[in-house]
């Protein structure tokens, strides 16, 4: 009786060391998410490249490498994996949103707004109920707003001091009639250089779980107006794609597979 036991098991044992031969990028990335759930992201990051050298184009190690470059804060690679997984077309559209997702988050970390807005803008598409993708979305694009705001009233800041430039300089050679074939005045100084650029380094939101940017500086208000306006842009997006289809379809970081 012990011996068919000890047939039995080395039967069921054999198929799955045989199995584990054919797939080692398999375990390279459960090694590499067992090292990521301790906080070695540098040693998780090792396993997934070797997994990736073994599978090229493989989700699972790409997505998860670029959660850990993430947490690792080198959020420039992680960009560039990120979109990698991001565009595998054979995965589905809960696992593309959650890249694109993450993808922003990473864009974001690099004061990258516009493209962090058009990842957080596809990952909608993808998954258009995902209220932490709409809010990280409409902080972005609120962000955006006030860049540009500082910038037109910075050109208008500009332009009218060229114009007073110009009406001192014209002021000058009327009252120094001997003075306007010399060289042009160089002491206003250079405007541009005066009024300076928007500061950027103090806009990044708050970490709050896994890869998720969620900022506390909107009210309960603003959050419900802002999440409604996207809301209703997604509602008639979805609705212009259902009448081309009539005429003719971030994973949170705490997710490794």
């Amino acid at each position: 009786m012990r011996k068919s036991i000890y047939i039995l098991l080395l039967l069921v044992c054999v198929p799955m060391v045989v199995l584990a031969q054919q797939m080692p990028e398999r375990s390279k990335v459960r090694k590499g998410n067992r090292l990521y759930q301790k906080g070695e992201y540098d040693e998780s990051i090792a396993r997934y490249k070797q997994a990736m050298e073994l599978a090229p184009g493989m989700f699972e190690p790409t997505y998860n490498l670029g959660n850990a470059l993430y947490k690792a804060e080198r959020y420039d690679h992680a960009e560039k994996t990120m979109k990698l997984a991001a565009a595998d077309s054979t995965r589905t559209a809960v696992e593309r949103a959650e890249a694109f997702y993450n993808l922003g988050n990473a864009q974001f970390k690099q004061q990258k707004l516009q493209e962090a807005l058009d990842s957080y803008k596809q990952s909608l598409r993808l998954n258009p109920d995902d209220r932490e993708t709409k809010y990280n979305y409409a902080y972005t694009k609120r962000l955006l707003d006030q860049q540009q705001n500082q910038q037109n009233q910075q050109n208008q800041q500009n332009q009218q001091n060229q114009d007073q430039n110009q009406q001192d300089q014209n002021q000058q050679g009327q009252d120094n009639p001997q003075n306007q074939q010399g060289q042009p005045d160089q002491q206003q100084g250079d405007p541009q250089k005066q009024q300076g650029q928007p500061e950027k380094g103090k806009q990044n939101p708050d970490n709050q779980g896994e890869g998720a940017s969620s900022p506390s500086k909107l009210s309960e208000q603003e959050q419900e107006q802002m999440l409604d306006a996207i809301q209703a842009c997604e509602d008639r997006t979805q609705e212009k794609l259902k009448e081309k289809k009539k005429g003719k379809g971030v994973i949170r970081l705490k997710k490794n597979w």
